[in-house]
């Protein structure tokens, strides 16, 4: 029998098909698990994979490239060997990277089909590499597995030939599933400064590598007007580093920088804190989870997670100190009670997406 390659490449991605490769083995269907390669270092995947209780990857690459489409070009030639070695009756991606759009590729060139998790979300900033890889990505599957009916309208927009389904989001079933073990399991909040303080993280390339802007985040966390912790991501560190800004950041009484966390230690700080500022797109969603429910400050000047501001969840602030400063102050002093609900679903989201493969592929 003809098995399902599941690809990631990235935390967020493994994160995110962690619940679909369970509800995989539930339905025991074959499963082929493979790591393209993107980030492969201890602490930006194989940790999570061992946190989540996943299986090793069947196959994993480690991909040195220098530039974006280096990056993308030889996660093209790994996969595709791969694929011509397994021949799997269908290639599950997650997101928007450059491995989930090189996969995708690779697996369309071998008449293979694509199943393409959390299609359909849409930024319209054409400055953010990741708008053009989902967007292409979405436009080679055959299987669109939008998590709203938003993403299901930006796909019809642009006419895609896959079939679309809604079904939530995946990040829901992951919060829902390891949050629990994660309040037992991690002792990171022995090693934060602060009892109420602000959660912060940062790393997309068009705002840490824009000198202006990453001072402007680095100057409103050491003058917020609660206590900022900071997992700081490598390349954020690395530029901090590179304009001699980072010993002065380390030195701010009002900031806590800690390395780069394990998604368990994430979610406790999520659930603890008292707000999140973030350039990330998968927390804005983490937050709506109902065991987490917290407002999000989006430092950015845009969002393909518009439901999670139509709920009230998330608000876009931009990327100037003030402003962000501003949104900080109105949120401790206009606490307002948040949905119950999330607006990414009910945390079936795996569920429904390897009911449809089932049906349609016939295991």
């Amino acid at each position: 029998m003809k098995a399902v390659m599941v690809v990631v490449g990235t935390r967020p991605e493994t994160i995110k098909m962690a619940p679909v490769i369970r509800a995989l083995q539930k339905s025991k269907i074959p499963l082929i698990f493979t790591h393209c390669g993107q980030h492969y270092d201890y602490n930006m995947s194989q940790q999570f994979i061992e946190e989540l209780e996943l299986s090793p990857p069947d196959y994993g690459y480690k991909v040195k490239a220098y530039s974006q489409g280096e990056q993308t070009a030889r996660i093209i030639i790994h996969i595709e060997r791969l694929l011509k070695k397994t021949s799997p009756a269908l290639v599950l991606v997650e997101g928007d990277t450059n491995g989930v759009l090189a996969t995708a590729l690779a697996a369309v060139k071998l008449g293979i089909p694509v199943g393409h998790v959390e299609a359909g979300l849409r930024s319209f900033d054409l400055r953010m590499p990741e708008e053009h890889n989902r967007r292409l990505t979405d436009h080679v599957s055959t299987d669109l597995f939008a998590p709203t009916k938003n993403a299901e309208n930006n796909l019809k927009r642009e006419g895609v030939w896959g079939k679309i389904c809604i079904t939530g989001n995946t990040v829901i079933d992951a919060v829902i599933q390891h949050l629990p073990i994660a309040e037992k399991k991690s002792k990171i909040l022995e090693a934060v400064h602060f009892e109420n303080f602000a959660l912060a993280t940062a790393h997309r390339a068009e705002n840490v590598d824009d000198l202006a802007v990453l001072k402007n985040f680095m100057e409103a966390f050491a003058e917020a007007p609660i206590p900022v912790v900071y997992p700081m991501h490598p390349r954020t560190k690395k530029r901090l580093r590179q304009n001699r800004i980072y010993a002065k950041i380390k030195k701010s009484k009002n900031i806590q920088i800690l390395p780069p966390l394990g998604y368990l230690d994430f979610l406790v700080l999520m659930k603890k804190c008292e707000m999140i500022a973030t350039d990330s797109g998968g927390i804005q969603e983490e937050a709506t989870a109902p065991c987490i429910r917290k407002p999000v400050l989006v430092i950015r000047l845009s969002t393909e997670r518009p439901e999670a501001v139509k709920a009230g969840f998330a608000k876009v602030v931009g990327i100037e100190k003030q402003k962000i400063l501003e949104a900080m102050e109105r949120t401790l002093k206009q606490r307002k009670e948040l949905p119950a609900k999330s607006p990414y679903g009910d945390g079936n989201a795996a569920e429904k997406i390897v009911r449809t493969i089932k049906k349609e592929l016939a295991f």
